[in-house]
């Protein structure tokens, strides 16, 4: 063993408890410990590195002087089994540790001196390396702390207050006192009222009638009789808050209503264990019809990524996006160094860089060495890649994505595409650019006819599925006509009627609203929604929709020239007040939108219709305004709206961007700074206009900056995201995506199904099933 000044350093100190340890993966690629070469983990910051061909520990070494670093290598065990492994009698989980399925090797480096086994045993380095091995990980200490539930108590629990309980006893606990349920009960602790919960996916049946009773007396706190243990835990829900709380009295509580936690037994799977379980339920067939092995695909762009629990949302997202040319000249830079960045595993571009070249070099897209050995593998797929530092960075601060339950791909997918719309470019194009395209809305009161534009840049739609239901002869339930999706885009170009008041007539007859596209852009996203509220809980519809291989044309949904003689409706200074429909309004909050929200869609969809509220809702969830409040007709072109853009312009300059070019990029973004500081780094070579910079008017602003108008414009669908599950929180997801196969000059769909990639023979019957859809323009 080398001897090595350097190893000792008095700041050679452990990383304490707190401090993240990168010794899974390297931080700017997928090369991992269990790669030939190993990991170098630095002995100063414990950044990982890959010590292989692409050497990003060396990298590290050059950038920020940090001279030692402990190489680790895991291979491993080769089991042998002499007999067959025992009966086994009861389900259990064995807490196998690493030791036990890996042989580990470790070394010390020193770059400065060139030497490869620094001797172990000088100064901090034996405590140091003690420290390294038995950190909790990065990506383990992330996935423990995204699977605890952030369950707490809430006033309504810390502040209960029950009723009298003379007659407790006398209380019937057994089923619903509004139905015949017995199973799925919720006690209300205040009252001691039984009442069925809500219907679980894939779990309990349930009327809501605990809901109902929520609503009609304004008690908060309910306990769910089947979750409770002897061990003081349970399903504790709070309709105040609408979330699952912590009752730190709960056996007192209970105590109350004469329930008893010395042998109580736990009857009924909680919330959390339904969810789990039923998503567990939920896979797309592997095999084609016939029973054959659907053909395992490899190479560049055909990499898997493995199910970090409940991931698949993120993996069919992100397999969409990287199979678009702009997210992959973008990111995929093969030839260049990692951007310099102290910390790389909370550095977006980096971990997109690092996502890119995993998915798109074919470098870890080979077969599973694990699977190849094993005589029940019909087909060896992947291994698949952890996108582990990625969907924590995506996650960071967010209070669903930051956890490990399953979430809404669209909603990753506005969430994604905010995320980088906000980071900097540093020169390179936005390309979430190419997603964007201006809609018109155009208003025009019924009673004098008078109208108003209104121009929003957007980066997707959501277009409704009308639910046709058929009737079955063989009672299999709810069957439903199938929709083309040309009809879906119709609907959504089409007018509708929403109760305003009009500044012009004062007519209370209400306007005609019709939205259109303006201009278009070069890829397409499509969130086609299929819900219907049942119970008051949004539900997915098995609604066929019908989409070709064939370009679409988008020509007929282009907005028409202004007609010069119409004439436009007064600009309106105060905003006329609005009251929503205050049952409609308890509907909505019940279901955990915020007021703002709900009552931003309910005047938006005339006041009437809780459903046409939702559809709404699901629609605008990334509305740069969507909680600011109710506002109608106020424009932003009073002495108010200037003085904002006075004060948006000095923000922008203090970060450098001169008046002219503020006030231009603020027009063009409809005054939100931080929309205005992307677009001031993706135009660097747009002209300045002084004299339209600073126009209040929306359709002058974005005229030829943003989409396209030329004509024809057809497009082409290039990837799809299916779900399976009755709910867009529980289910599976998977992508599908054309793409050249190796050796063929035709285009191919592949699924994608986590760390599994294969050769799709069935797409006809996922196209009608999609629930994302990518289109490219041609």
């Amino acid at each position: 063993m080398a001897s090595c000044f350097h190893a000792s350093a008095a700041d050679l100190i452990p990383p304490g408890p707190s401090q993240a340890v990168y010794r899974d993966d390297c931080t700017q690629c997928f090369d991992s410990i269990d790669d030939e070469s190993g990991l170098n983990v630095c002995l100063h910051c414990f950044n990982g590195g890959c010590s292989g061909d692409r050497d990003h520990a060396l990298l590290h070494y050059k950038r920020f002087g940090h001279s030692l670093a402990l190489n680790i290598r895991r291979t491993p065990k080769k089991i042998q089994r002499d007999e067959p492994p025992p009966k086994i009698s009861k389900l259990a989980i064995a807490a196998e540790t690493e030791e036990d399925r890996y042989d580990i090797a470790t070394s010390v480096v020193c770059y400065e001196c060139s030497q490869h086994d620094v001797d172990k045993s000088i100064g901090n380095l034996p405590v140091v390396i003690e420290g390294i091995m038995t950190a909790m990980t990065f990506a383990k200490r992330e996935e423990i702390k995204a699977w605890e539930q952030e369950f707490v108590p809430c006033e309504h629990t810390l502040c209960l207050v029950q009723q009298e309980s003379e007659q407790a006893a006398s209380k019937d606990s057994s089923h619903c006192t509004e139905c015949d349920l017995s199973e799925n009960l919720w006690l209300c602790l205040e009252c001691g009222n039984t009442a069925c919960g809500r219907s679980q996916f894939g779990g309990s049946r349930g009327n809501s009638h605990g809901l109902t009773h929520a609503d009609s007396t304004s008690h908060a706190v309910a306990v769910k009789l089947g979750s409770i243990t002897a061990e003081g835990s349970a399903d504790v829900y709070c309709y105040k808050c609408n979330e699952e709380r912590v009752d730190p009295e709960l056996a007192t509580h209970l105590a109350h209503w004469g329930i008893y936690l010395a042998g109580r037994e736990k009857t009924e799977k909680s919330l959390m264990e339904m969810q789990v379980e039923h998503n567990l339920l939920w896979e797309f067939s592997m095999k084609t019809e016939d029973g054959r092995e659907l053909t395992p695909v490899f190479g560049p762009g055909f990499t898997g990524l493995a199910n970090l629990g409940n991931s698949c949302y993120l993996s069919s997202v992100v397999q969409c996006i990287f199979s678009v040319a702009g997210f992959c000249e973008r990111y995929y830079q093969p030839s260049e160094e990692p951007p310099l960045c102290q910390a790389p595993a909370q550095d977006l571009e980096t971990q997109l860089r690092k996502l890119a070249d995993g998915i798109l070099s074919g470098r870890y897209s080979r077969p599973d060495s694990r699977l190849l050995s094993s005589p029940d593998a019909e087909a060896a797929h992947q291994k698949g890649l952890a996108p582990t530092m990625f969907k924590y960075l995506v996650g960071q601060g967010h209070e669903e994505f930051a956890t490990m339950r399953q979430q809404d791909a669209f909603e990753f997918l506005l969430h994604l595409f905010k995320l980088i719309s906000l980071s900097k470019h540093s020169g390179g194009r936005n390309p979430v650019q190419q997603f964007r395209f201006l809609v018109e809305q155009r208003l025009q009161c019924l009673h004098c006819k008078k109208v108003r534009y209104r121009v929003d840049e957007q980066d997707n739609i959501s277009v409704a599925v009308p639910a046709r239901r058929t009737t079955t002869s063989d009672e299999t339930g709810s069957q439903y006509e199938s929709i083309t999706l040309s009809e879906c885009l119709d609907i959504f170009t089409s007018g509708e009627v929403v109760e305003l008041t009009c500044p012009a007539c004062a007519s209370q007859g209400g306007f005609m609203k019709r939205s259109t596209f303006k201009t278009l852009p070069y890829e397409l996203a499509v969130n086609a929604r299929r819900f219907e509220l049942v119970n008051w809980v949004p539900t997915k519809l098995d609604i066929p929709v019908l989409v070709d291989d064939k370009p679409l044309d988008f020509s007929s949904y282009m907005a028409a020239e202004h007609d010069a003689s119409e004439e436009l409706l007064p600009e309106v200074e105060e905003s006329t007040a609005f009251e929503p429909n205050p049952q409609l309004l308890d509907q909505l909050l019940s279901m955990g939108f915020p007021a703002v929200r709900c009552e931003k869609a309910l005047h938006a969809t005339g006041n009437s219709d809780p459903e046409a509220a939702m559809n709404w809702l699901f629609a605008h969830m990334e509305d740069s305004d969507i909680d600011e409040p109710v506002a109608l007709g106020q424009q932003s072109g009073g002495s108010e709206g200037a003085e904002h853009d006075v004060t948006k312009i000095a923000q922008l300059g203090d970060m450098g961007i001169e008046a002219p070019r503020a006030r231009q990029a603020l027009a063009a973004t409809d005054g939100d700074v931080n929309r205005a500081l992307d677009w001031v780094f993706s135009h660097p070579d747009e002209p300045v206009d002084e004299e339209g910079a600073g126009t209040s008017d929306d359709t002058q602003a974005h005229d030829g900056q943003v989409g396209l108008v030329s004509l024809p414009a057809r497009y082409e669908l290039r990837s799809i995201v299916c779900h399976k599950g009755t709910s867009v929180h529980a289910g599976h997801y998977v992508a599908f995506v054309r793409k050249t196969l190796p050796g063929q000059s035709h285009l191919s769909w592949v699924m994608f199904n986590d760390e599994k990639v294969v050769q799709s023979e069935d797409i006809e019957a996922m196209k009608r099933t999609a629930y994302l859809y990518f289109f490219k323009r041609v």
